[in-house]
C-alpha cells in the first residue's frame, strides 16, 4: 500500500527535578513510505500540556525555545526527522512528575495520516 510508513526510535527525555516546570522529549522519526506525513502533536499523562517546540538562535549567543509554527513537523516520504537537544522537541509543560534517570513515561505521538503511536520515553541524564 502506498502512503506513509512511520516508525519512531529512541524516545527519551532529560532528567529534571520537580521544581522545573517543563521537560522535553526527543525521538527519531522515520518514514519508509511513499507519502509524507506530519507530526501534529503528542500526549502524555506526565504532562499537563504538550507542544511541539524548536530551539531558535536569537543571535549574540542567545538561544530560545519557542512553539513550532502551526504545531506541525513534516516527515517527508523516505525521510528521517530527528527531534534532539538544540533543535525540535516535544515540550512537556506543567510536568506532573520528577523526571529521574531510569524513569519511564508513556508518550503518544499523533500523526496526521498515521494516527497515534504509543511509545515509552526513558529518562536519561544526558544525550545518548
Amino acid at each position: 500500500a502506498s502512503g506513509p510508513k512511520i516508525s519512531a526510535e529512541m524516545l527519551w527525555g532529560r532528567s529534571s527535578p520537580m521544581v522545573v516546570d517543563a521537560g522535553a522529549f526527543y525521538v527519531v522519526i522515520k518514514n519508509t513510505g511513499t507519502a509524507p506525513d506530519k507530526l501534529i502533536g503528542a500526549k502524555s499523562d506526565a504532562c499537563g500540556m504538550i507542544e511541539l517546540h524548536e530551539t531558535v538562535d536569537k543571535g549574540g549567543g542567545m538561544m530560545e525555545m519557542q512553539p513550532i509554527a502551526g504545531q506541525v513537523i513534516e516527515i517527508p516520504a523516505g525521510g528521517t526527522v530527528e527531534l534532539k537537544p538544540g533543535g525540535m522537541h516535544v515540550m512537556c509543560m506543567m510536568k506532573k512528575a520528577e523526571f529521574k534517570a531510569g524513569d519511564k513515561y508513556p508518550v503518544t505521538l499523533v500523526f496526521e495520516k498515521s494516527g497515534e503511536m504509543k511509545l515509552e520515553a526513558v529518562i536519561k541524564d544526558s544525550a545518548m
